[in-house]
Formats: C-alpha cells, sequence, structure tokens
C-alpha cells in the first residue's frame, strides 16, 4: 500500500496566496474594477503593519473576488490564471518544496489542499508533481460564466474531510506514515488526521496547539531553516 502525505499550499508551499495573487491580476488587467481593490485595501495595510490579522486581510480579498467574478468567463479566468502560475510559480519555499521531492522519491502519494481556486491550484501543483489537488470550485452558469457560488463548499471547507474522503476512495493508500504540512489554525483537522503533523511557520494558534501536542515546528526565515 502506498503512503500518503498533505499539504497545505498557500503560505505553506507558495509564499503568498493563489488568489490574492489572481484577484491583484484581475484588477491589473481590468477584468475586475479598481474598487475592488478598496475591498481588502485597509485590511492589508493594517496586517502588513501589524495591526490587524492576516484573516481579516484573505476574507476581504475572498469577498472581493466572490463580488466581482460574477458574470467573468471561464476561459478568461483560467487564462488569467496560467499567467499568474508562469510568473509565480516559483515563489515557494525551500523547506516545502524540498520536502516535496524526498517525498516524491519515496514514493508518497501526494495531495495539495487549498481554499483557492481549483483551476488555478492544478496548474500550480503540476509543477511540484502532486497526485491529487483539492480547491474551491466555482459555479459556472450559462454561456459559461460564473455565478459568484461555490460548488461542494463543505466537502473543501473541513480538511478532515477530505483525508476521510481521499481514504474512502483511495483503498490503495495507508494511513500508515501519513504526514501532513500547514500553517495555521485552520490545518488543525488536518494534522490530527495523520501520523507525523509537521506544522511550517505557523500562526499563534497552530505553535500554541504544536506545542501542546508534541507536533513538528519548522520555521523558514530568509536562508535559514529552523527546528523548534
Amino acid at each position: 500500500m502506498k503512503k500518503v502525505a498533505f499539504f497545505d499550499v498557500d503560505g505553506t508551499i507558495f509564499r503568498s496566496s493563489l488568489l490574492i495573487e489572481l484577484v491583484e491580476q484581475f484588477i491589473a488587467e481590468g477584468i475586475f474594477p479598481k474598487v475592488a481593490g478598496e475591498t481588502f485595501e485597509l485590511s492589508h495595510r493594517r496586517w502588513l503593519n501589524r495591526e490587524g490579522s492576516y484573516d481579516d486581510y484573505i476574507n476581504d480579498v475572498i469577498e472581493a473576488f466572490l463580488t466581482h467574478i460574477k458574470g467573468v468567463h471561464y476561459g478568461e479566468f483560467a487564462d488569467v490564471g496560467r499567467r499568474v502560475v508562469a510568473a509565480k510559480s516559483k515563489k515557494v519555499y525551500r523547506y516545502t518544496r524540498d520536502l516535496l521531492d524526498e517525498l516524491k522519491k519515496d514514493g508518497y502519494f501526494l495531495i495539495a489542499i487549498s481554499q483557492s481556486p481549483k483551476t488555478i491550484l492544478d496548474d500550480f501543483c503540476e509543477q511540484y508533481g502532486f497526485d491529487k489537488v483539492y480547491g474551491r470550485v466555482y459555479e459556472i452558469g450559462p454561456q459559461d460564466r460564473f455565478t459568484g457560488n461555490v460548488s461542494d463548499e463543505h466537502v473543501i471547507k473541513n480538511k478532515a474531510n477530505i483525508v476521510k474522503r481521499v481514504f474512502d476512495k483511495h483503498p490503495e493508500l495507508t494511513k500508515e506514515g501519513s504526514i501532513a504540512v500547514g500553517d495555521t489554525d485552520g490545518d488543525i483537522p488536518l494534522l490530527e488526521s495523520v501520523e507525523r503533523a509537521i506544522c511550517f511557520n505557523p500562526n499563534q494558534t497552530l505553535y500554541t496547539q504544536a506545542k501542546r501536542r508534541g507536533w513538528e515546528v519548522v520555521v523558514e526565515r530568509k536562508d535559514v531553516i529552523y527546528r523548534l
């Protein structure tokens, strides 16, 4: 049976958020109006100044995306996503990039999980050898245009559900030796579901849980990798 490893993507492999990069590109190309950026301008500034939380910032980006994706043609969306991946796909952390390579060589089945749109995730994750990708799927209505609704949100919302789904659908995979890598408290259900939990550049809540539970904590800063 084959061992499996689960990776969060945004902030864990990719040194940003694919959704943020996508929204900013939509604005730059005029597909989204400039006013879309005003939705998250304040929370972005507050986060940069360490006066607000990243959660507030990313939630505002999601709100802007859901508001302005309505009516956008899928083909246009996919083209922009490919351009973002072509320009940004190497913007990754060394630790998780190298871990992916190591696990692939060891025969692991690699699974990516992210709240970013699955279309852009597929393009990004293909370059890093993932076998399966789970991301947000957005409903497409008449004439291949987005409605602004999320399809099957219950599946992607809780990462433990995805782990269960993976093992239910793939009897050839074993939980023995299973690994998960995440960076925020939203990844706790995922990390609880495997044998080896790696908290990479964790936020405060995840760090506290990691120390209490004995999970691995790894931090990459500049060109140094620390194990705490």
